[in-house]
């Protein structure tokens, strides 16, 4: 369907991302990095996700609210908010440590929950809730997950639209991964592989469509900004399979030149969150990991 302005509900995991080698957080998660996309937009987006009552969580929300989204949408909740350790070479991340915090198999509140069902798409992020996911289902709600590199971990029968990652080398074959999720029964299936692109299974066939070159900054986010653009593009822009696929790469390769899932202003890591995690940075330096 053609619509102008939907109204999109990202909902699950957020995170502050500390690059412990280049000594600066950025704020993202796959669900709030899709609504921040939709948001940048001008679209009608919303994010539900949870924080603790902690400085993590005030960096978090004043990136939030920076982006255009409801700081209030989030909830607080007993307990830490989301960080992850990681370092960084040439864009491409590795974790020492992702903690996912309060975050963790979020369930939104009976008044969020009112509001997605009352949006035209909800996607949910990596982490999910196993009950959230059958919920949608159940009341059959217009809805996508990201199951990145954890493919089968969430109960996929009847689930709308699943994105995956798949393999980059050319040699092997994505028409097998995407039947598992088909036989798992997922609707609509994106896989993207990198630099090779991207496929689409609508149910009728699968579509393929190349990347965008483009000299990398950091990679975070980039899926994220494909997920966005993808949803958007094919389902309220009525762009065929191809076009919204392309589309998608774009805006995916954009966001490979700025550091972070989004725009954002880049903070210094705090003294005290080194702190608080001194005993774990010391141990990777230790092992040499």
């Amino acid at each position: 369907m053609t619509k102008a302005n939907p109204k999109l509900i990202a909902v699950g995991d957020n995170c502050l991302d500390a690059y412990l080698t280049r000594g600066f957080v950025t704020v993202g998660g796959n669900a709030l990095n899709v609504a921040a996309q939709w948001r940048r937009r001008g679209l009608d987006a919303r994010y539900f996700g949870a924080l603790g009552p902690d400085a993590e969580a005030d960096i978090m929300l004043g990136a939030i609210e920076e982006v255009g989204l409801d700081r209030t949408d989030v909830e607080i909740r007993p307990g830490a908010s989301a960080v992850t350790l990681l370092t960084d070479d040439a864009g491409e991340r590795r974790f020492l440590l992702e903690s996912l915090g309060v975050g963790e198999d979020y369930f939104p509140s009976a008044d969020r929950y009112e509001a997605l069902r009352q949006a035209d798409w909800v996607h949910l992020g990596t982490n999910s809730s196993v009950k959230l996911v059958r919920r949608l289902v159940e009341d059959g709600l217009p809805f996508s997950i990201d199951v990145s590199t954890r493919h089968f971990d969430l109960p996929l029968d009847r689930v709308p639209l699943v994105f995956a990652s798949g393999p980059d080398d050319p040699a092997e074959p994505v028409e097998p991964l995407i039947a598992r999720f088909r036989a798992a029964g997922a609707s609509q299936v994106v896989v993207t592989c990198g630099k090779r692109g991207s496929f689409y299974d609508d149910g009728a066939g699968v579509t393929a469509a190349g990347s965008v070159p483009v000299t990398v900054v950091d990679t975070c986010g980039a899926g994220d900004s494909f997920i966005a653009s993808f949803i958007t593009s094919r389902f309220f822009a009525d762009l065929p399979g191809k076009a919204a696929l392309d589309h998608a790469a774009e805006r995916a390769s954009e966001t490979c030149t700025h550091l972070g899932g989004f725009p954002q202003p880049i903070r210094a890591i705090p003294e005290w969150l080194l702190a608080k995690y001194d005993d774990v940075i010391r141990s990777t330096q230790r092992s040499g990991t």
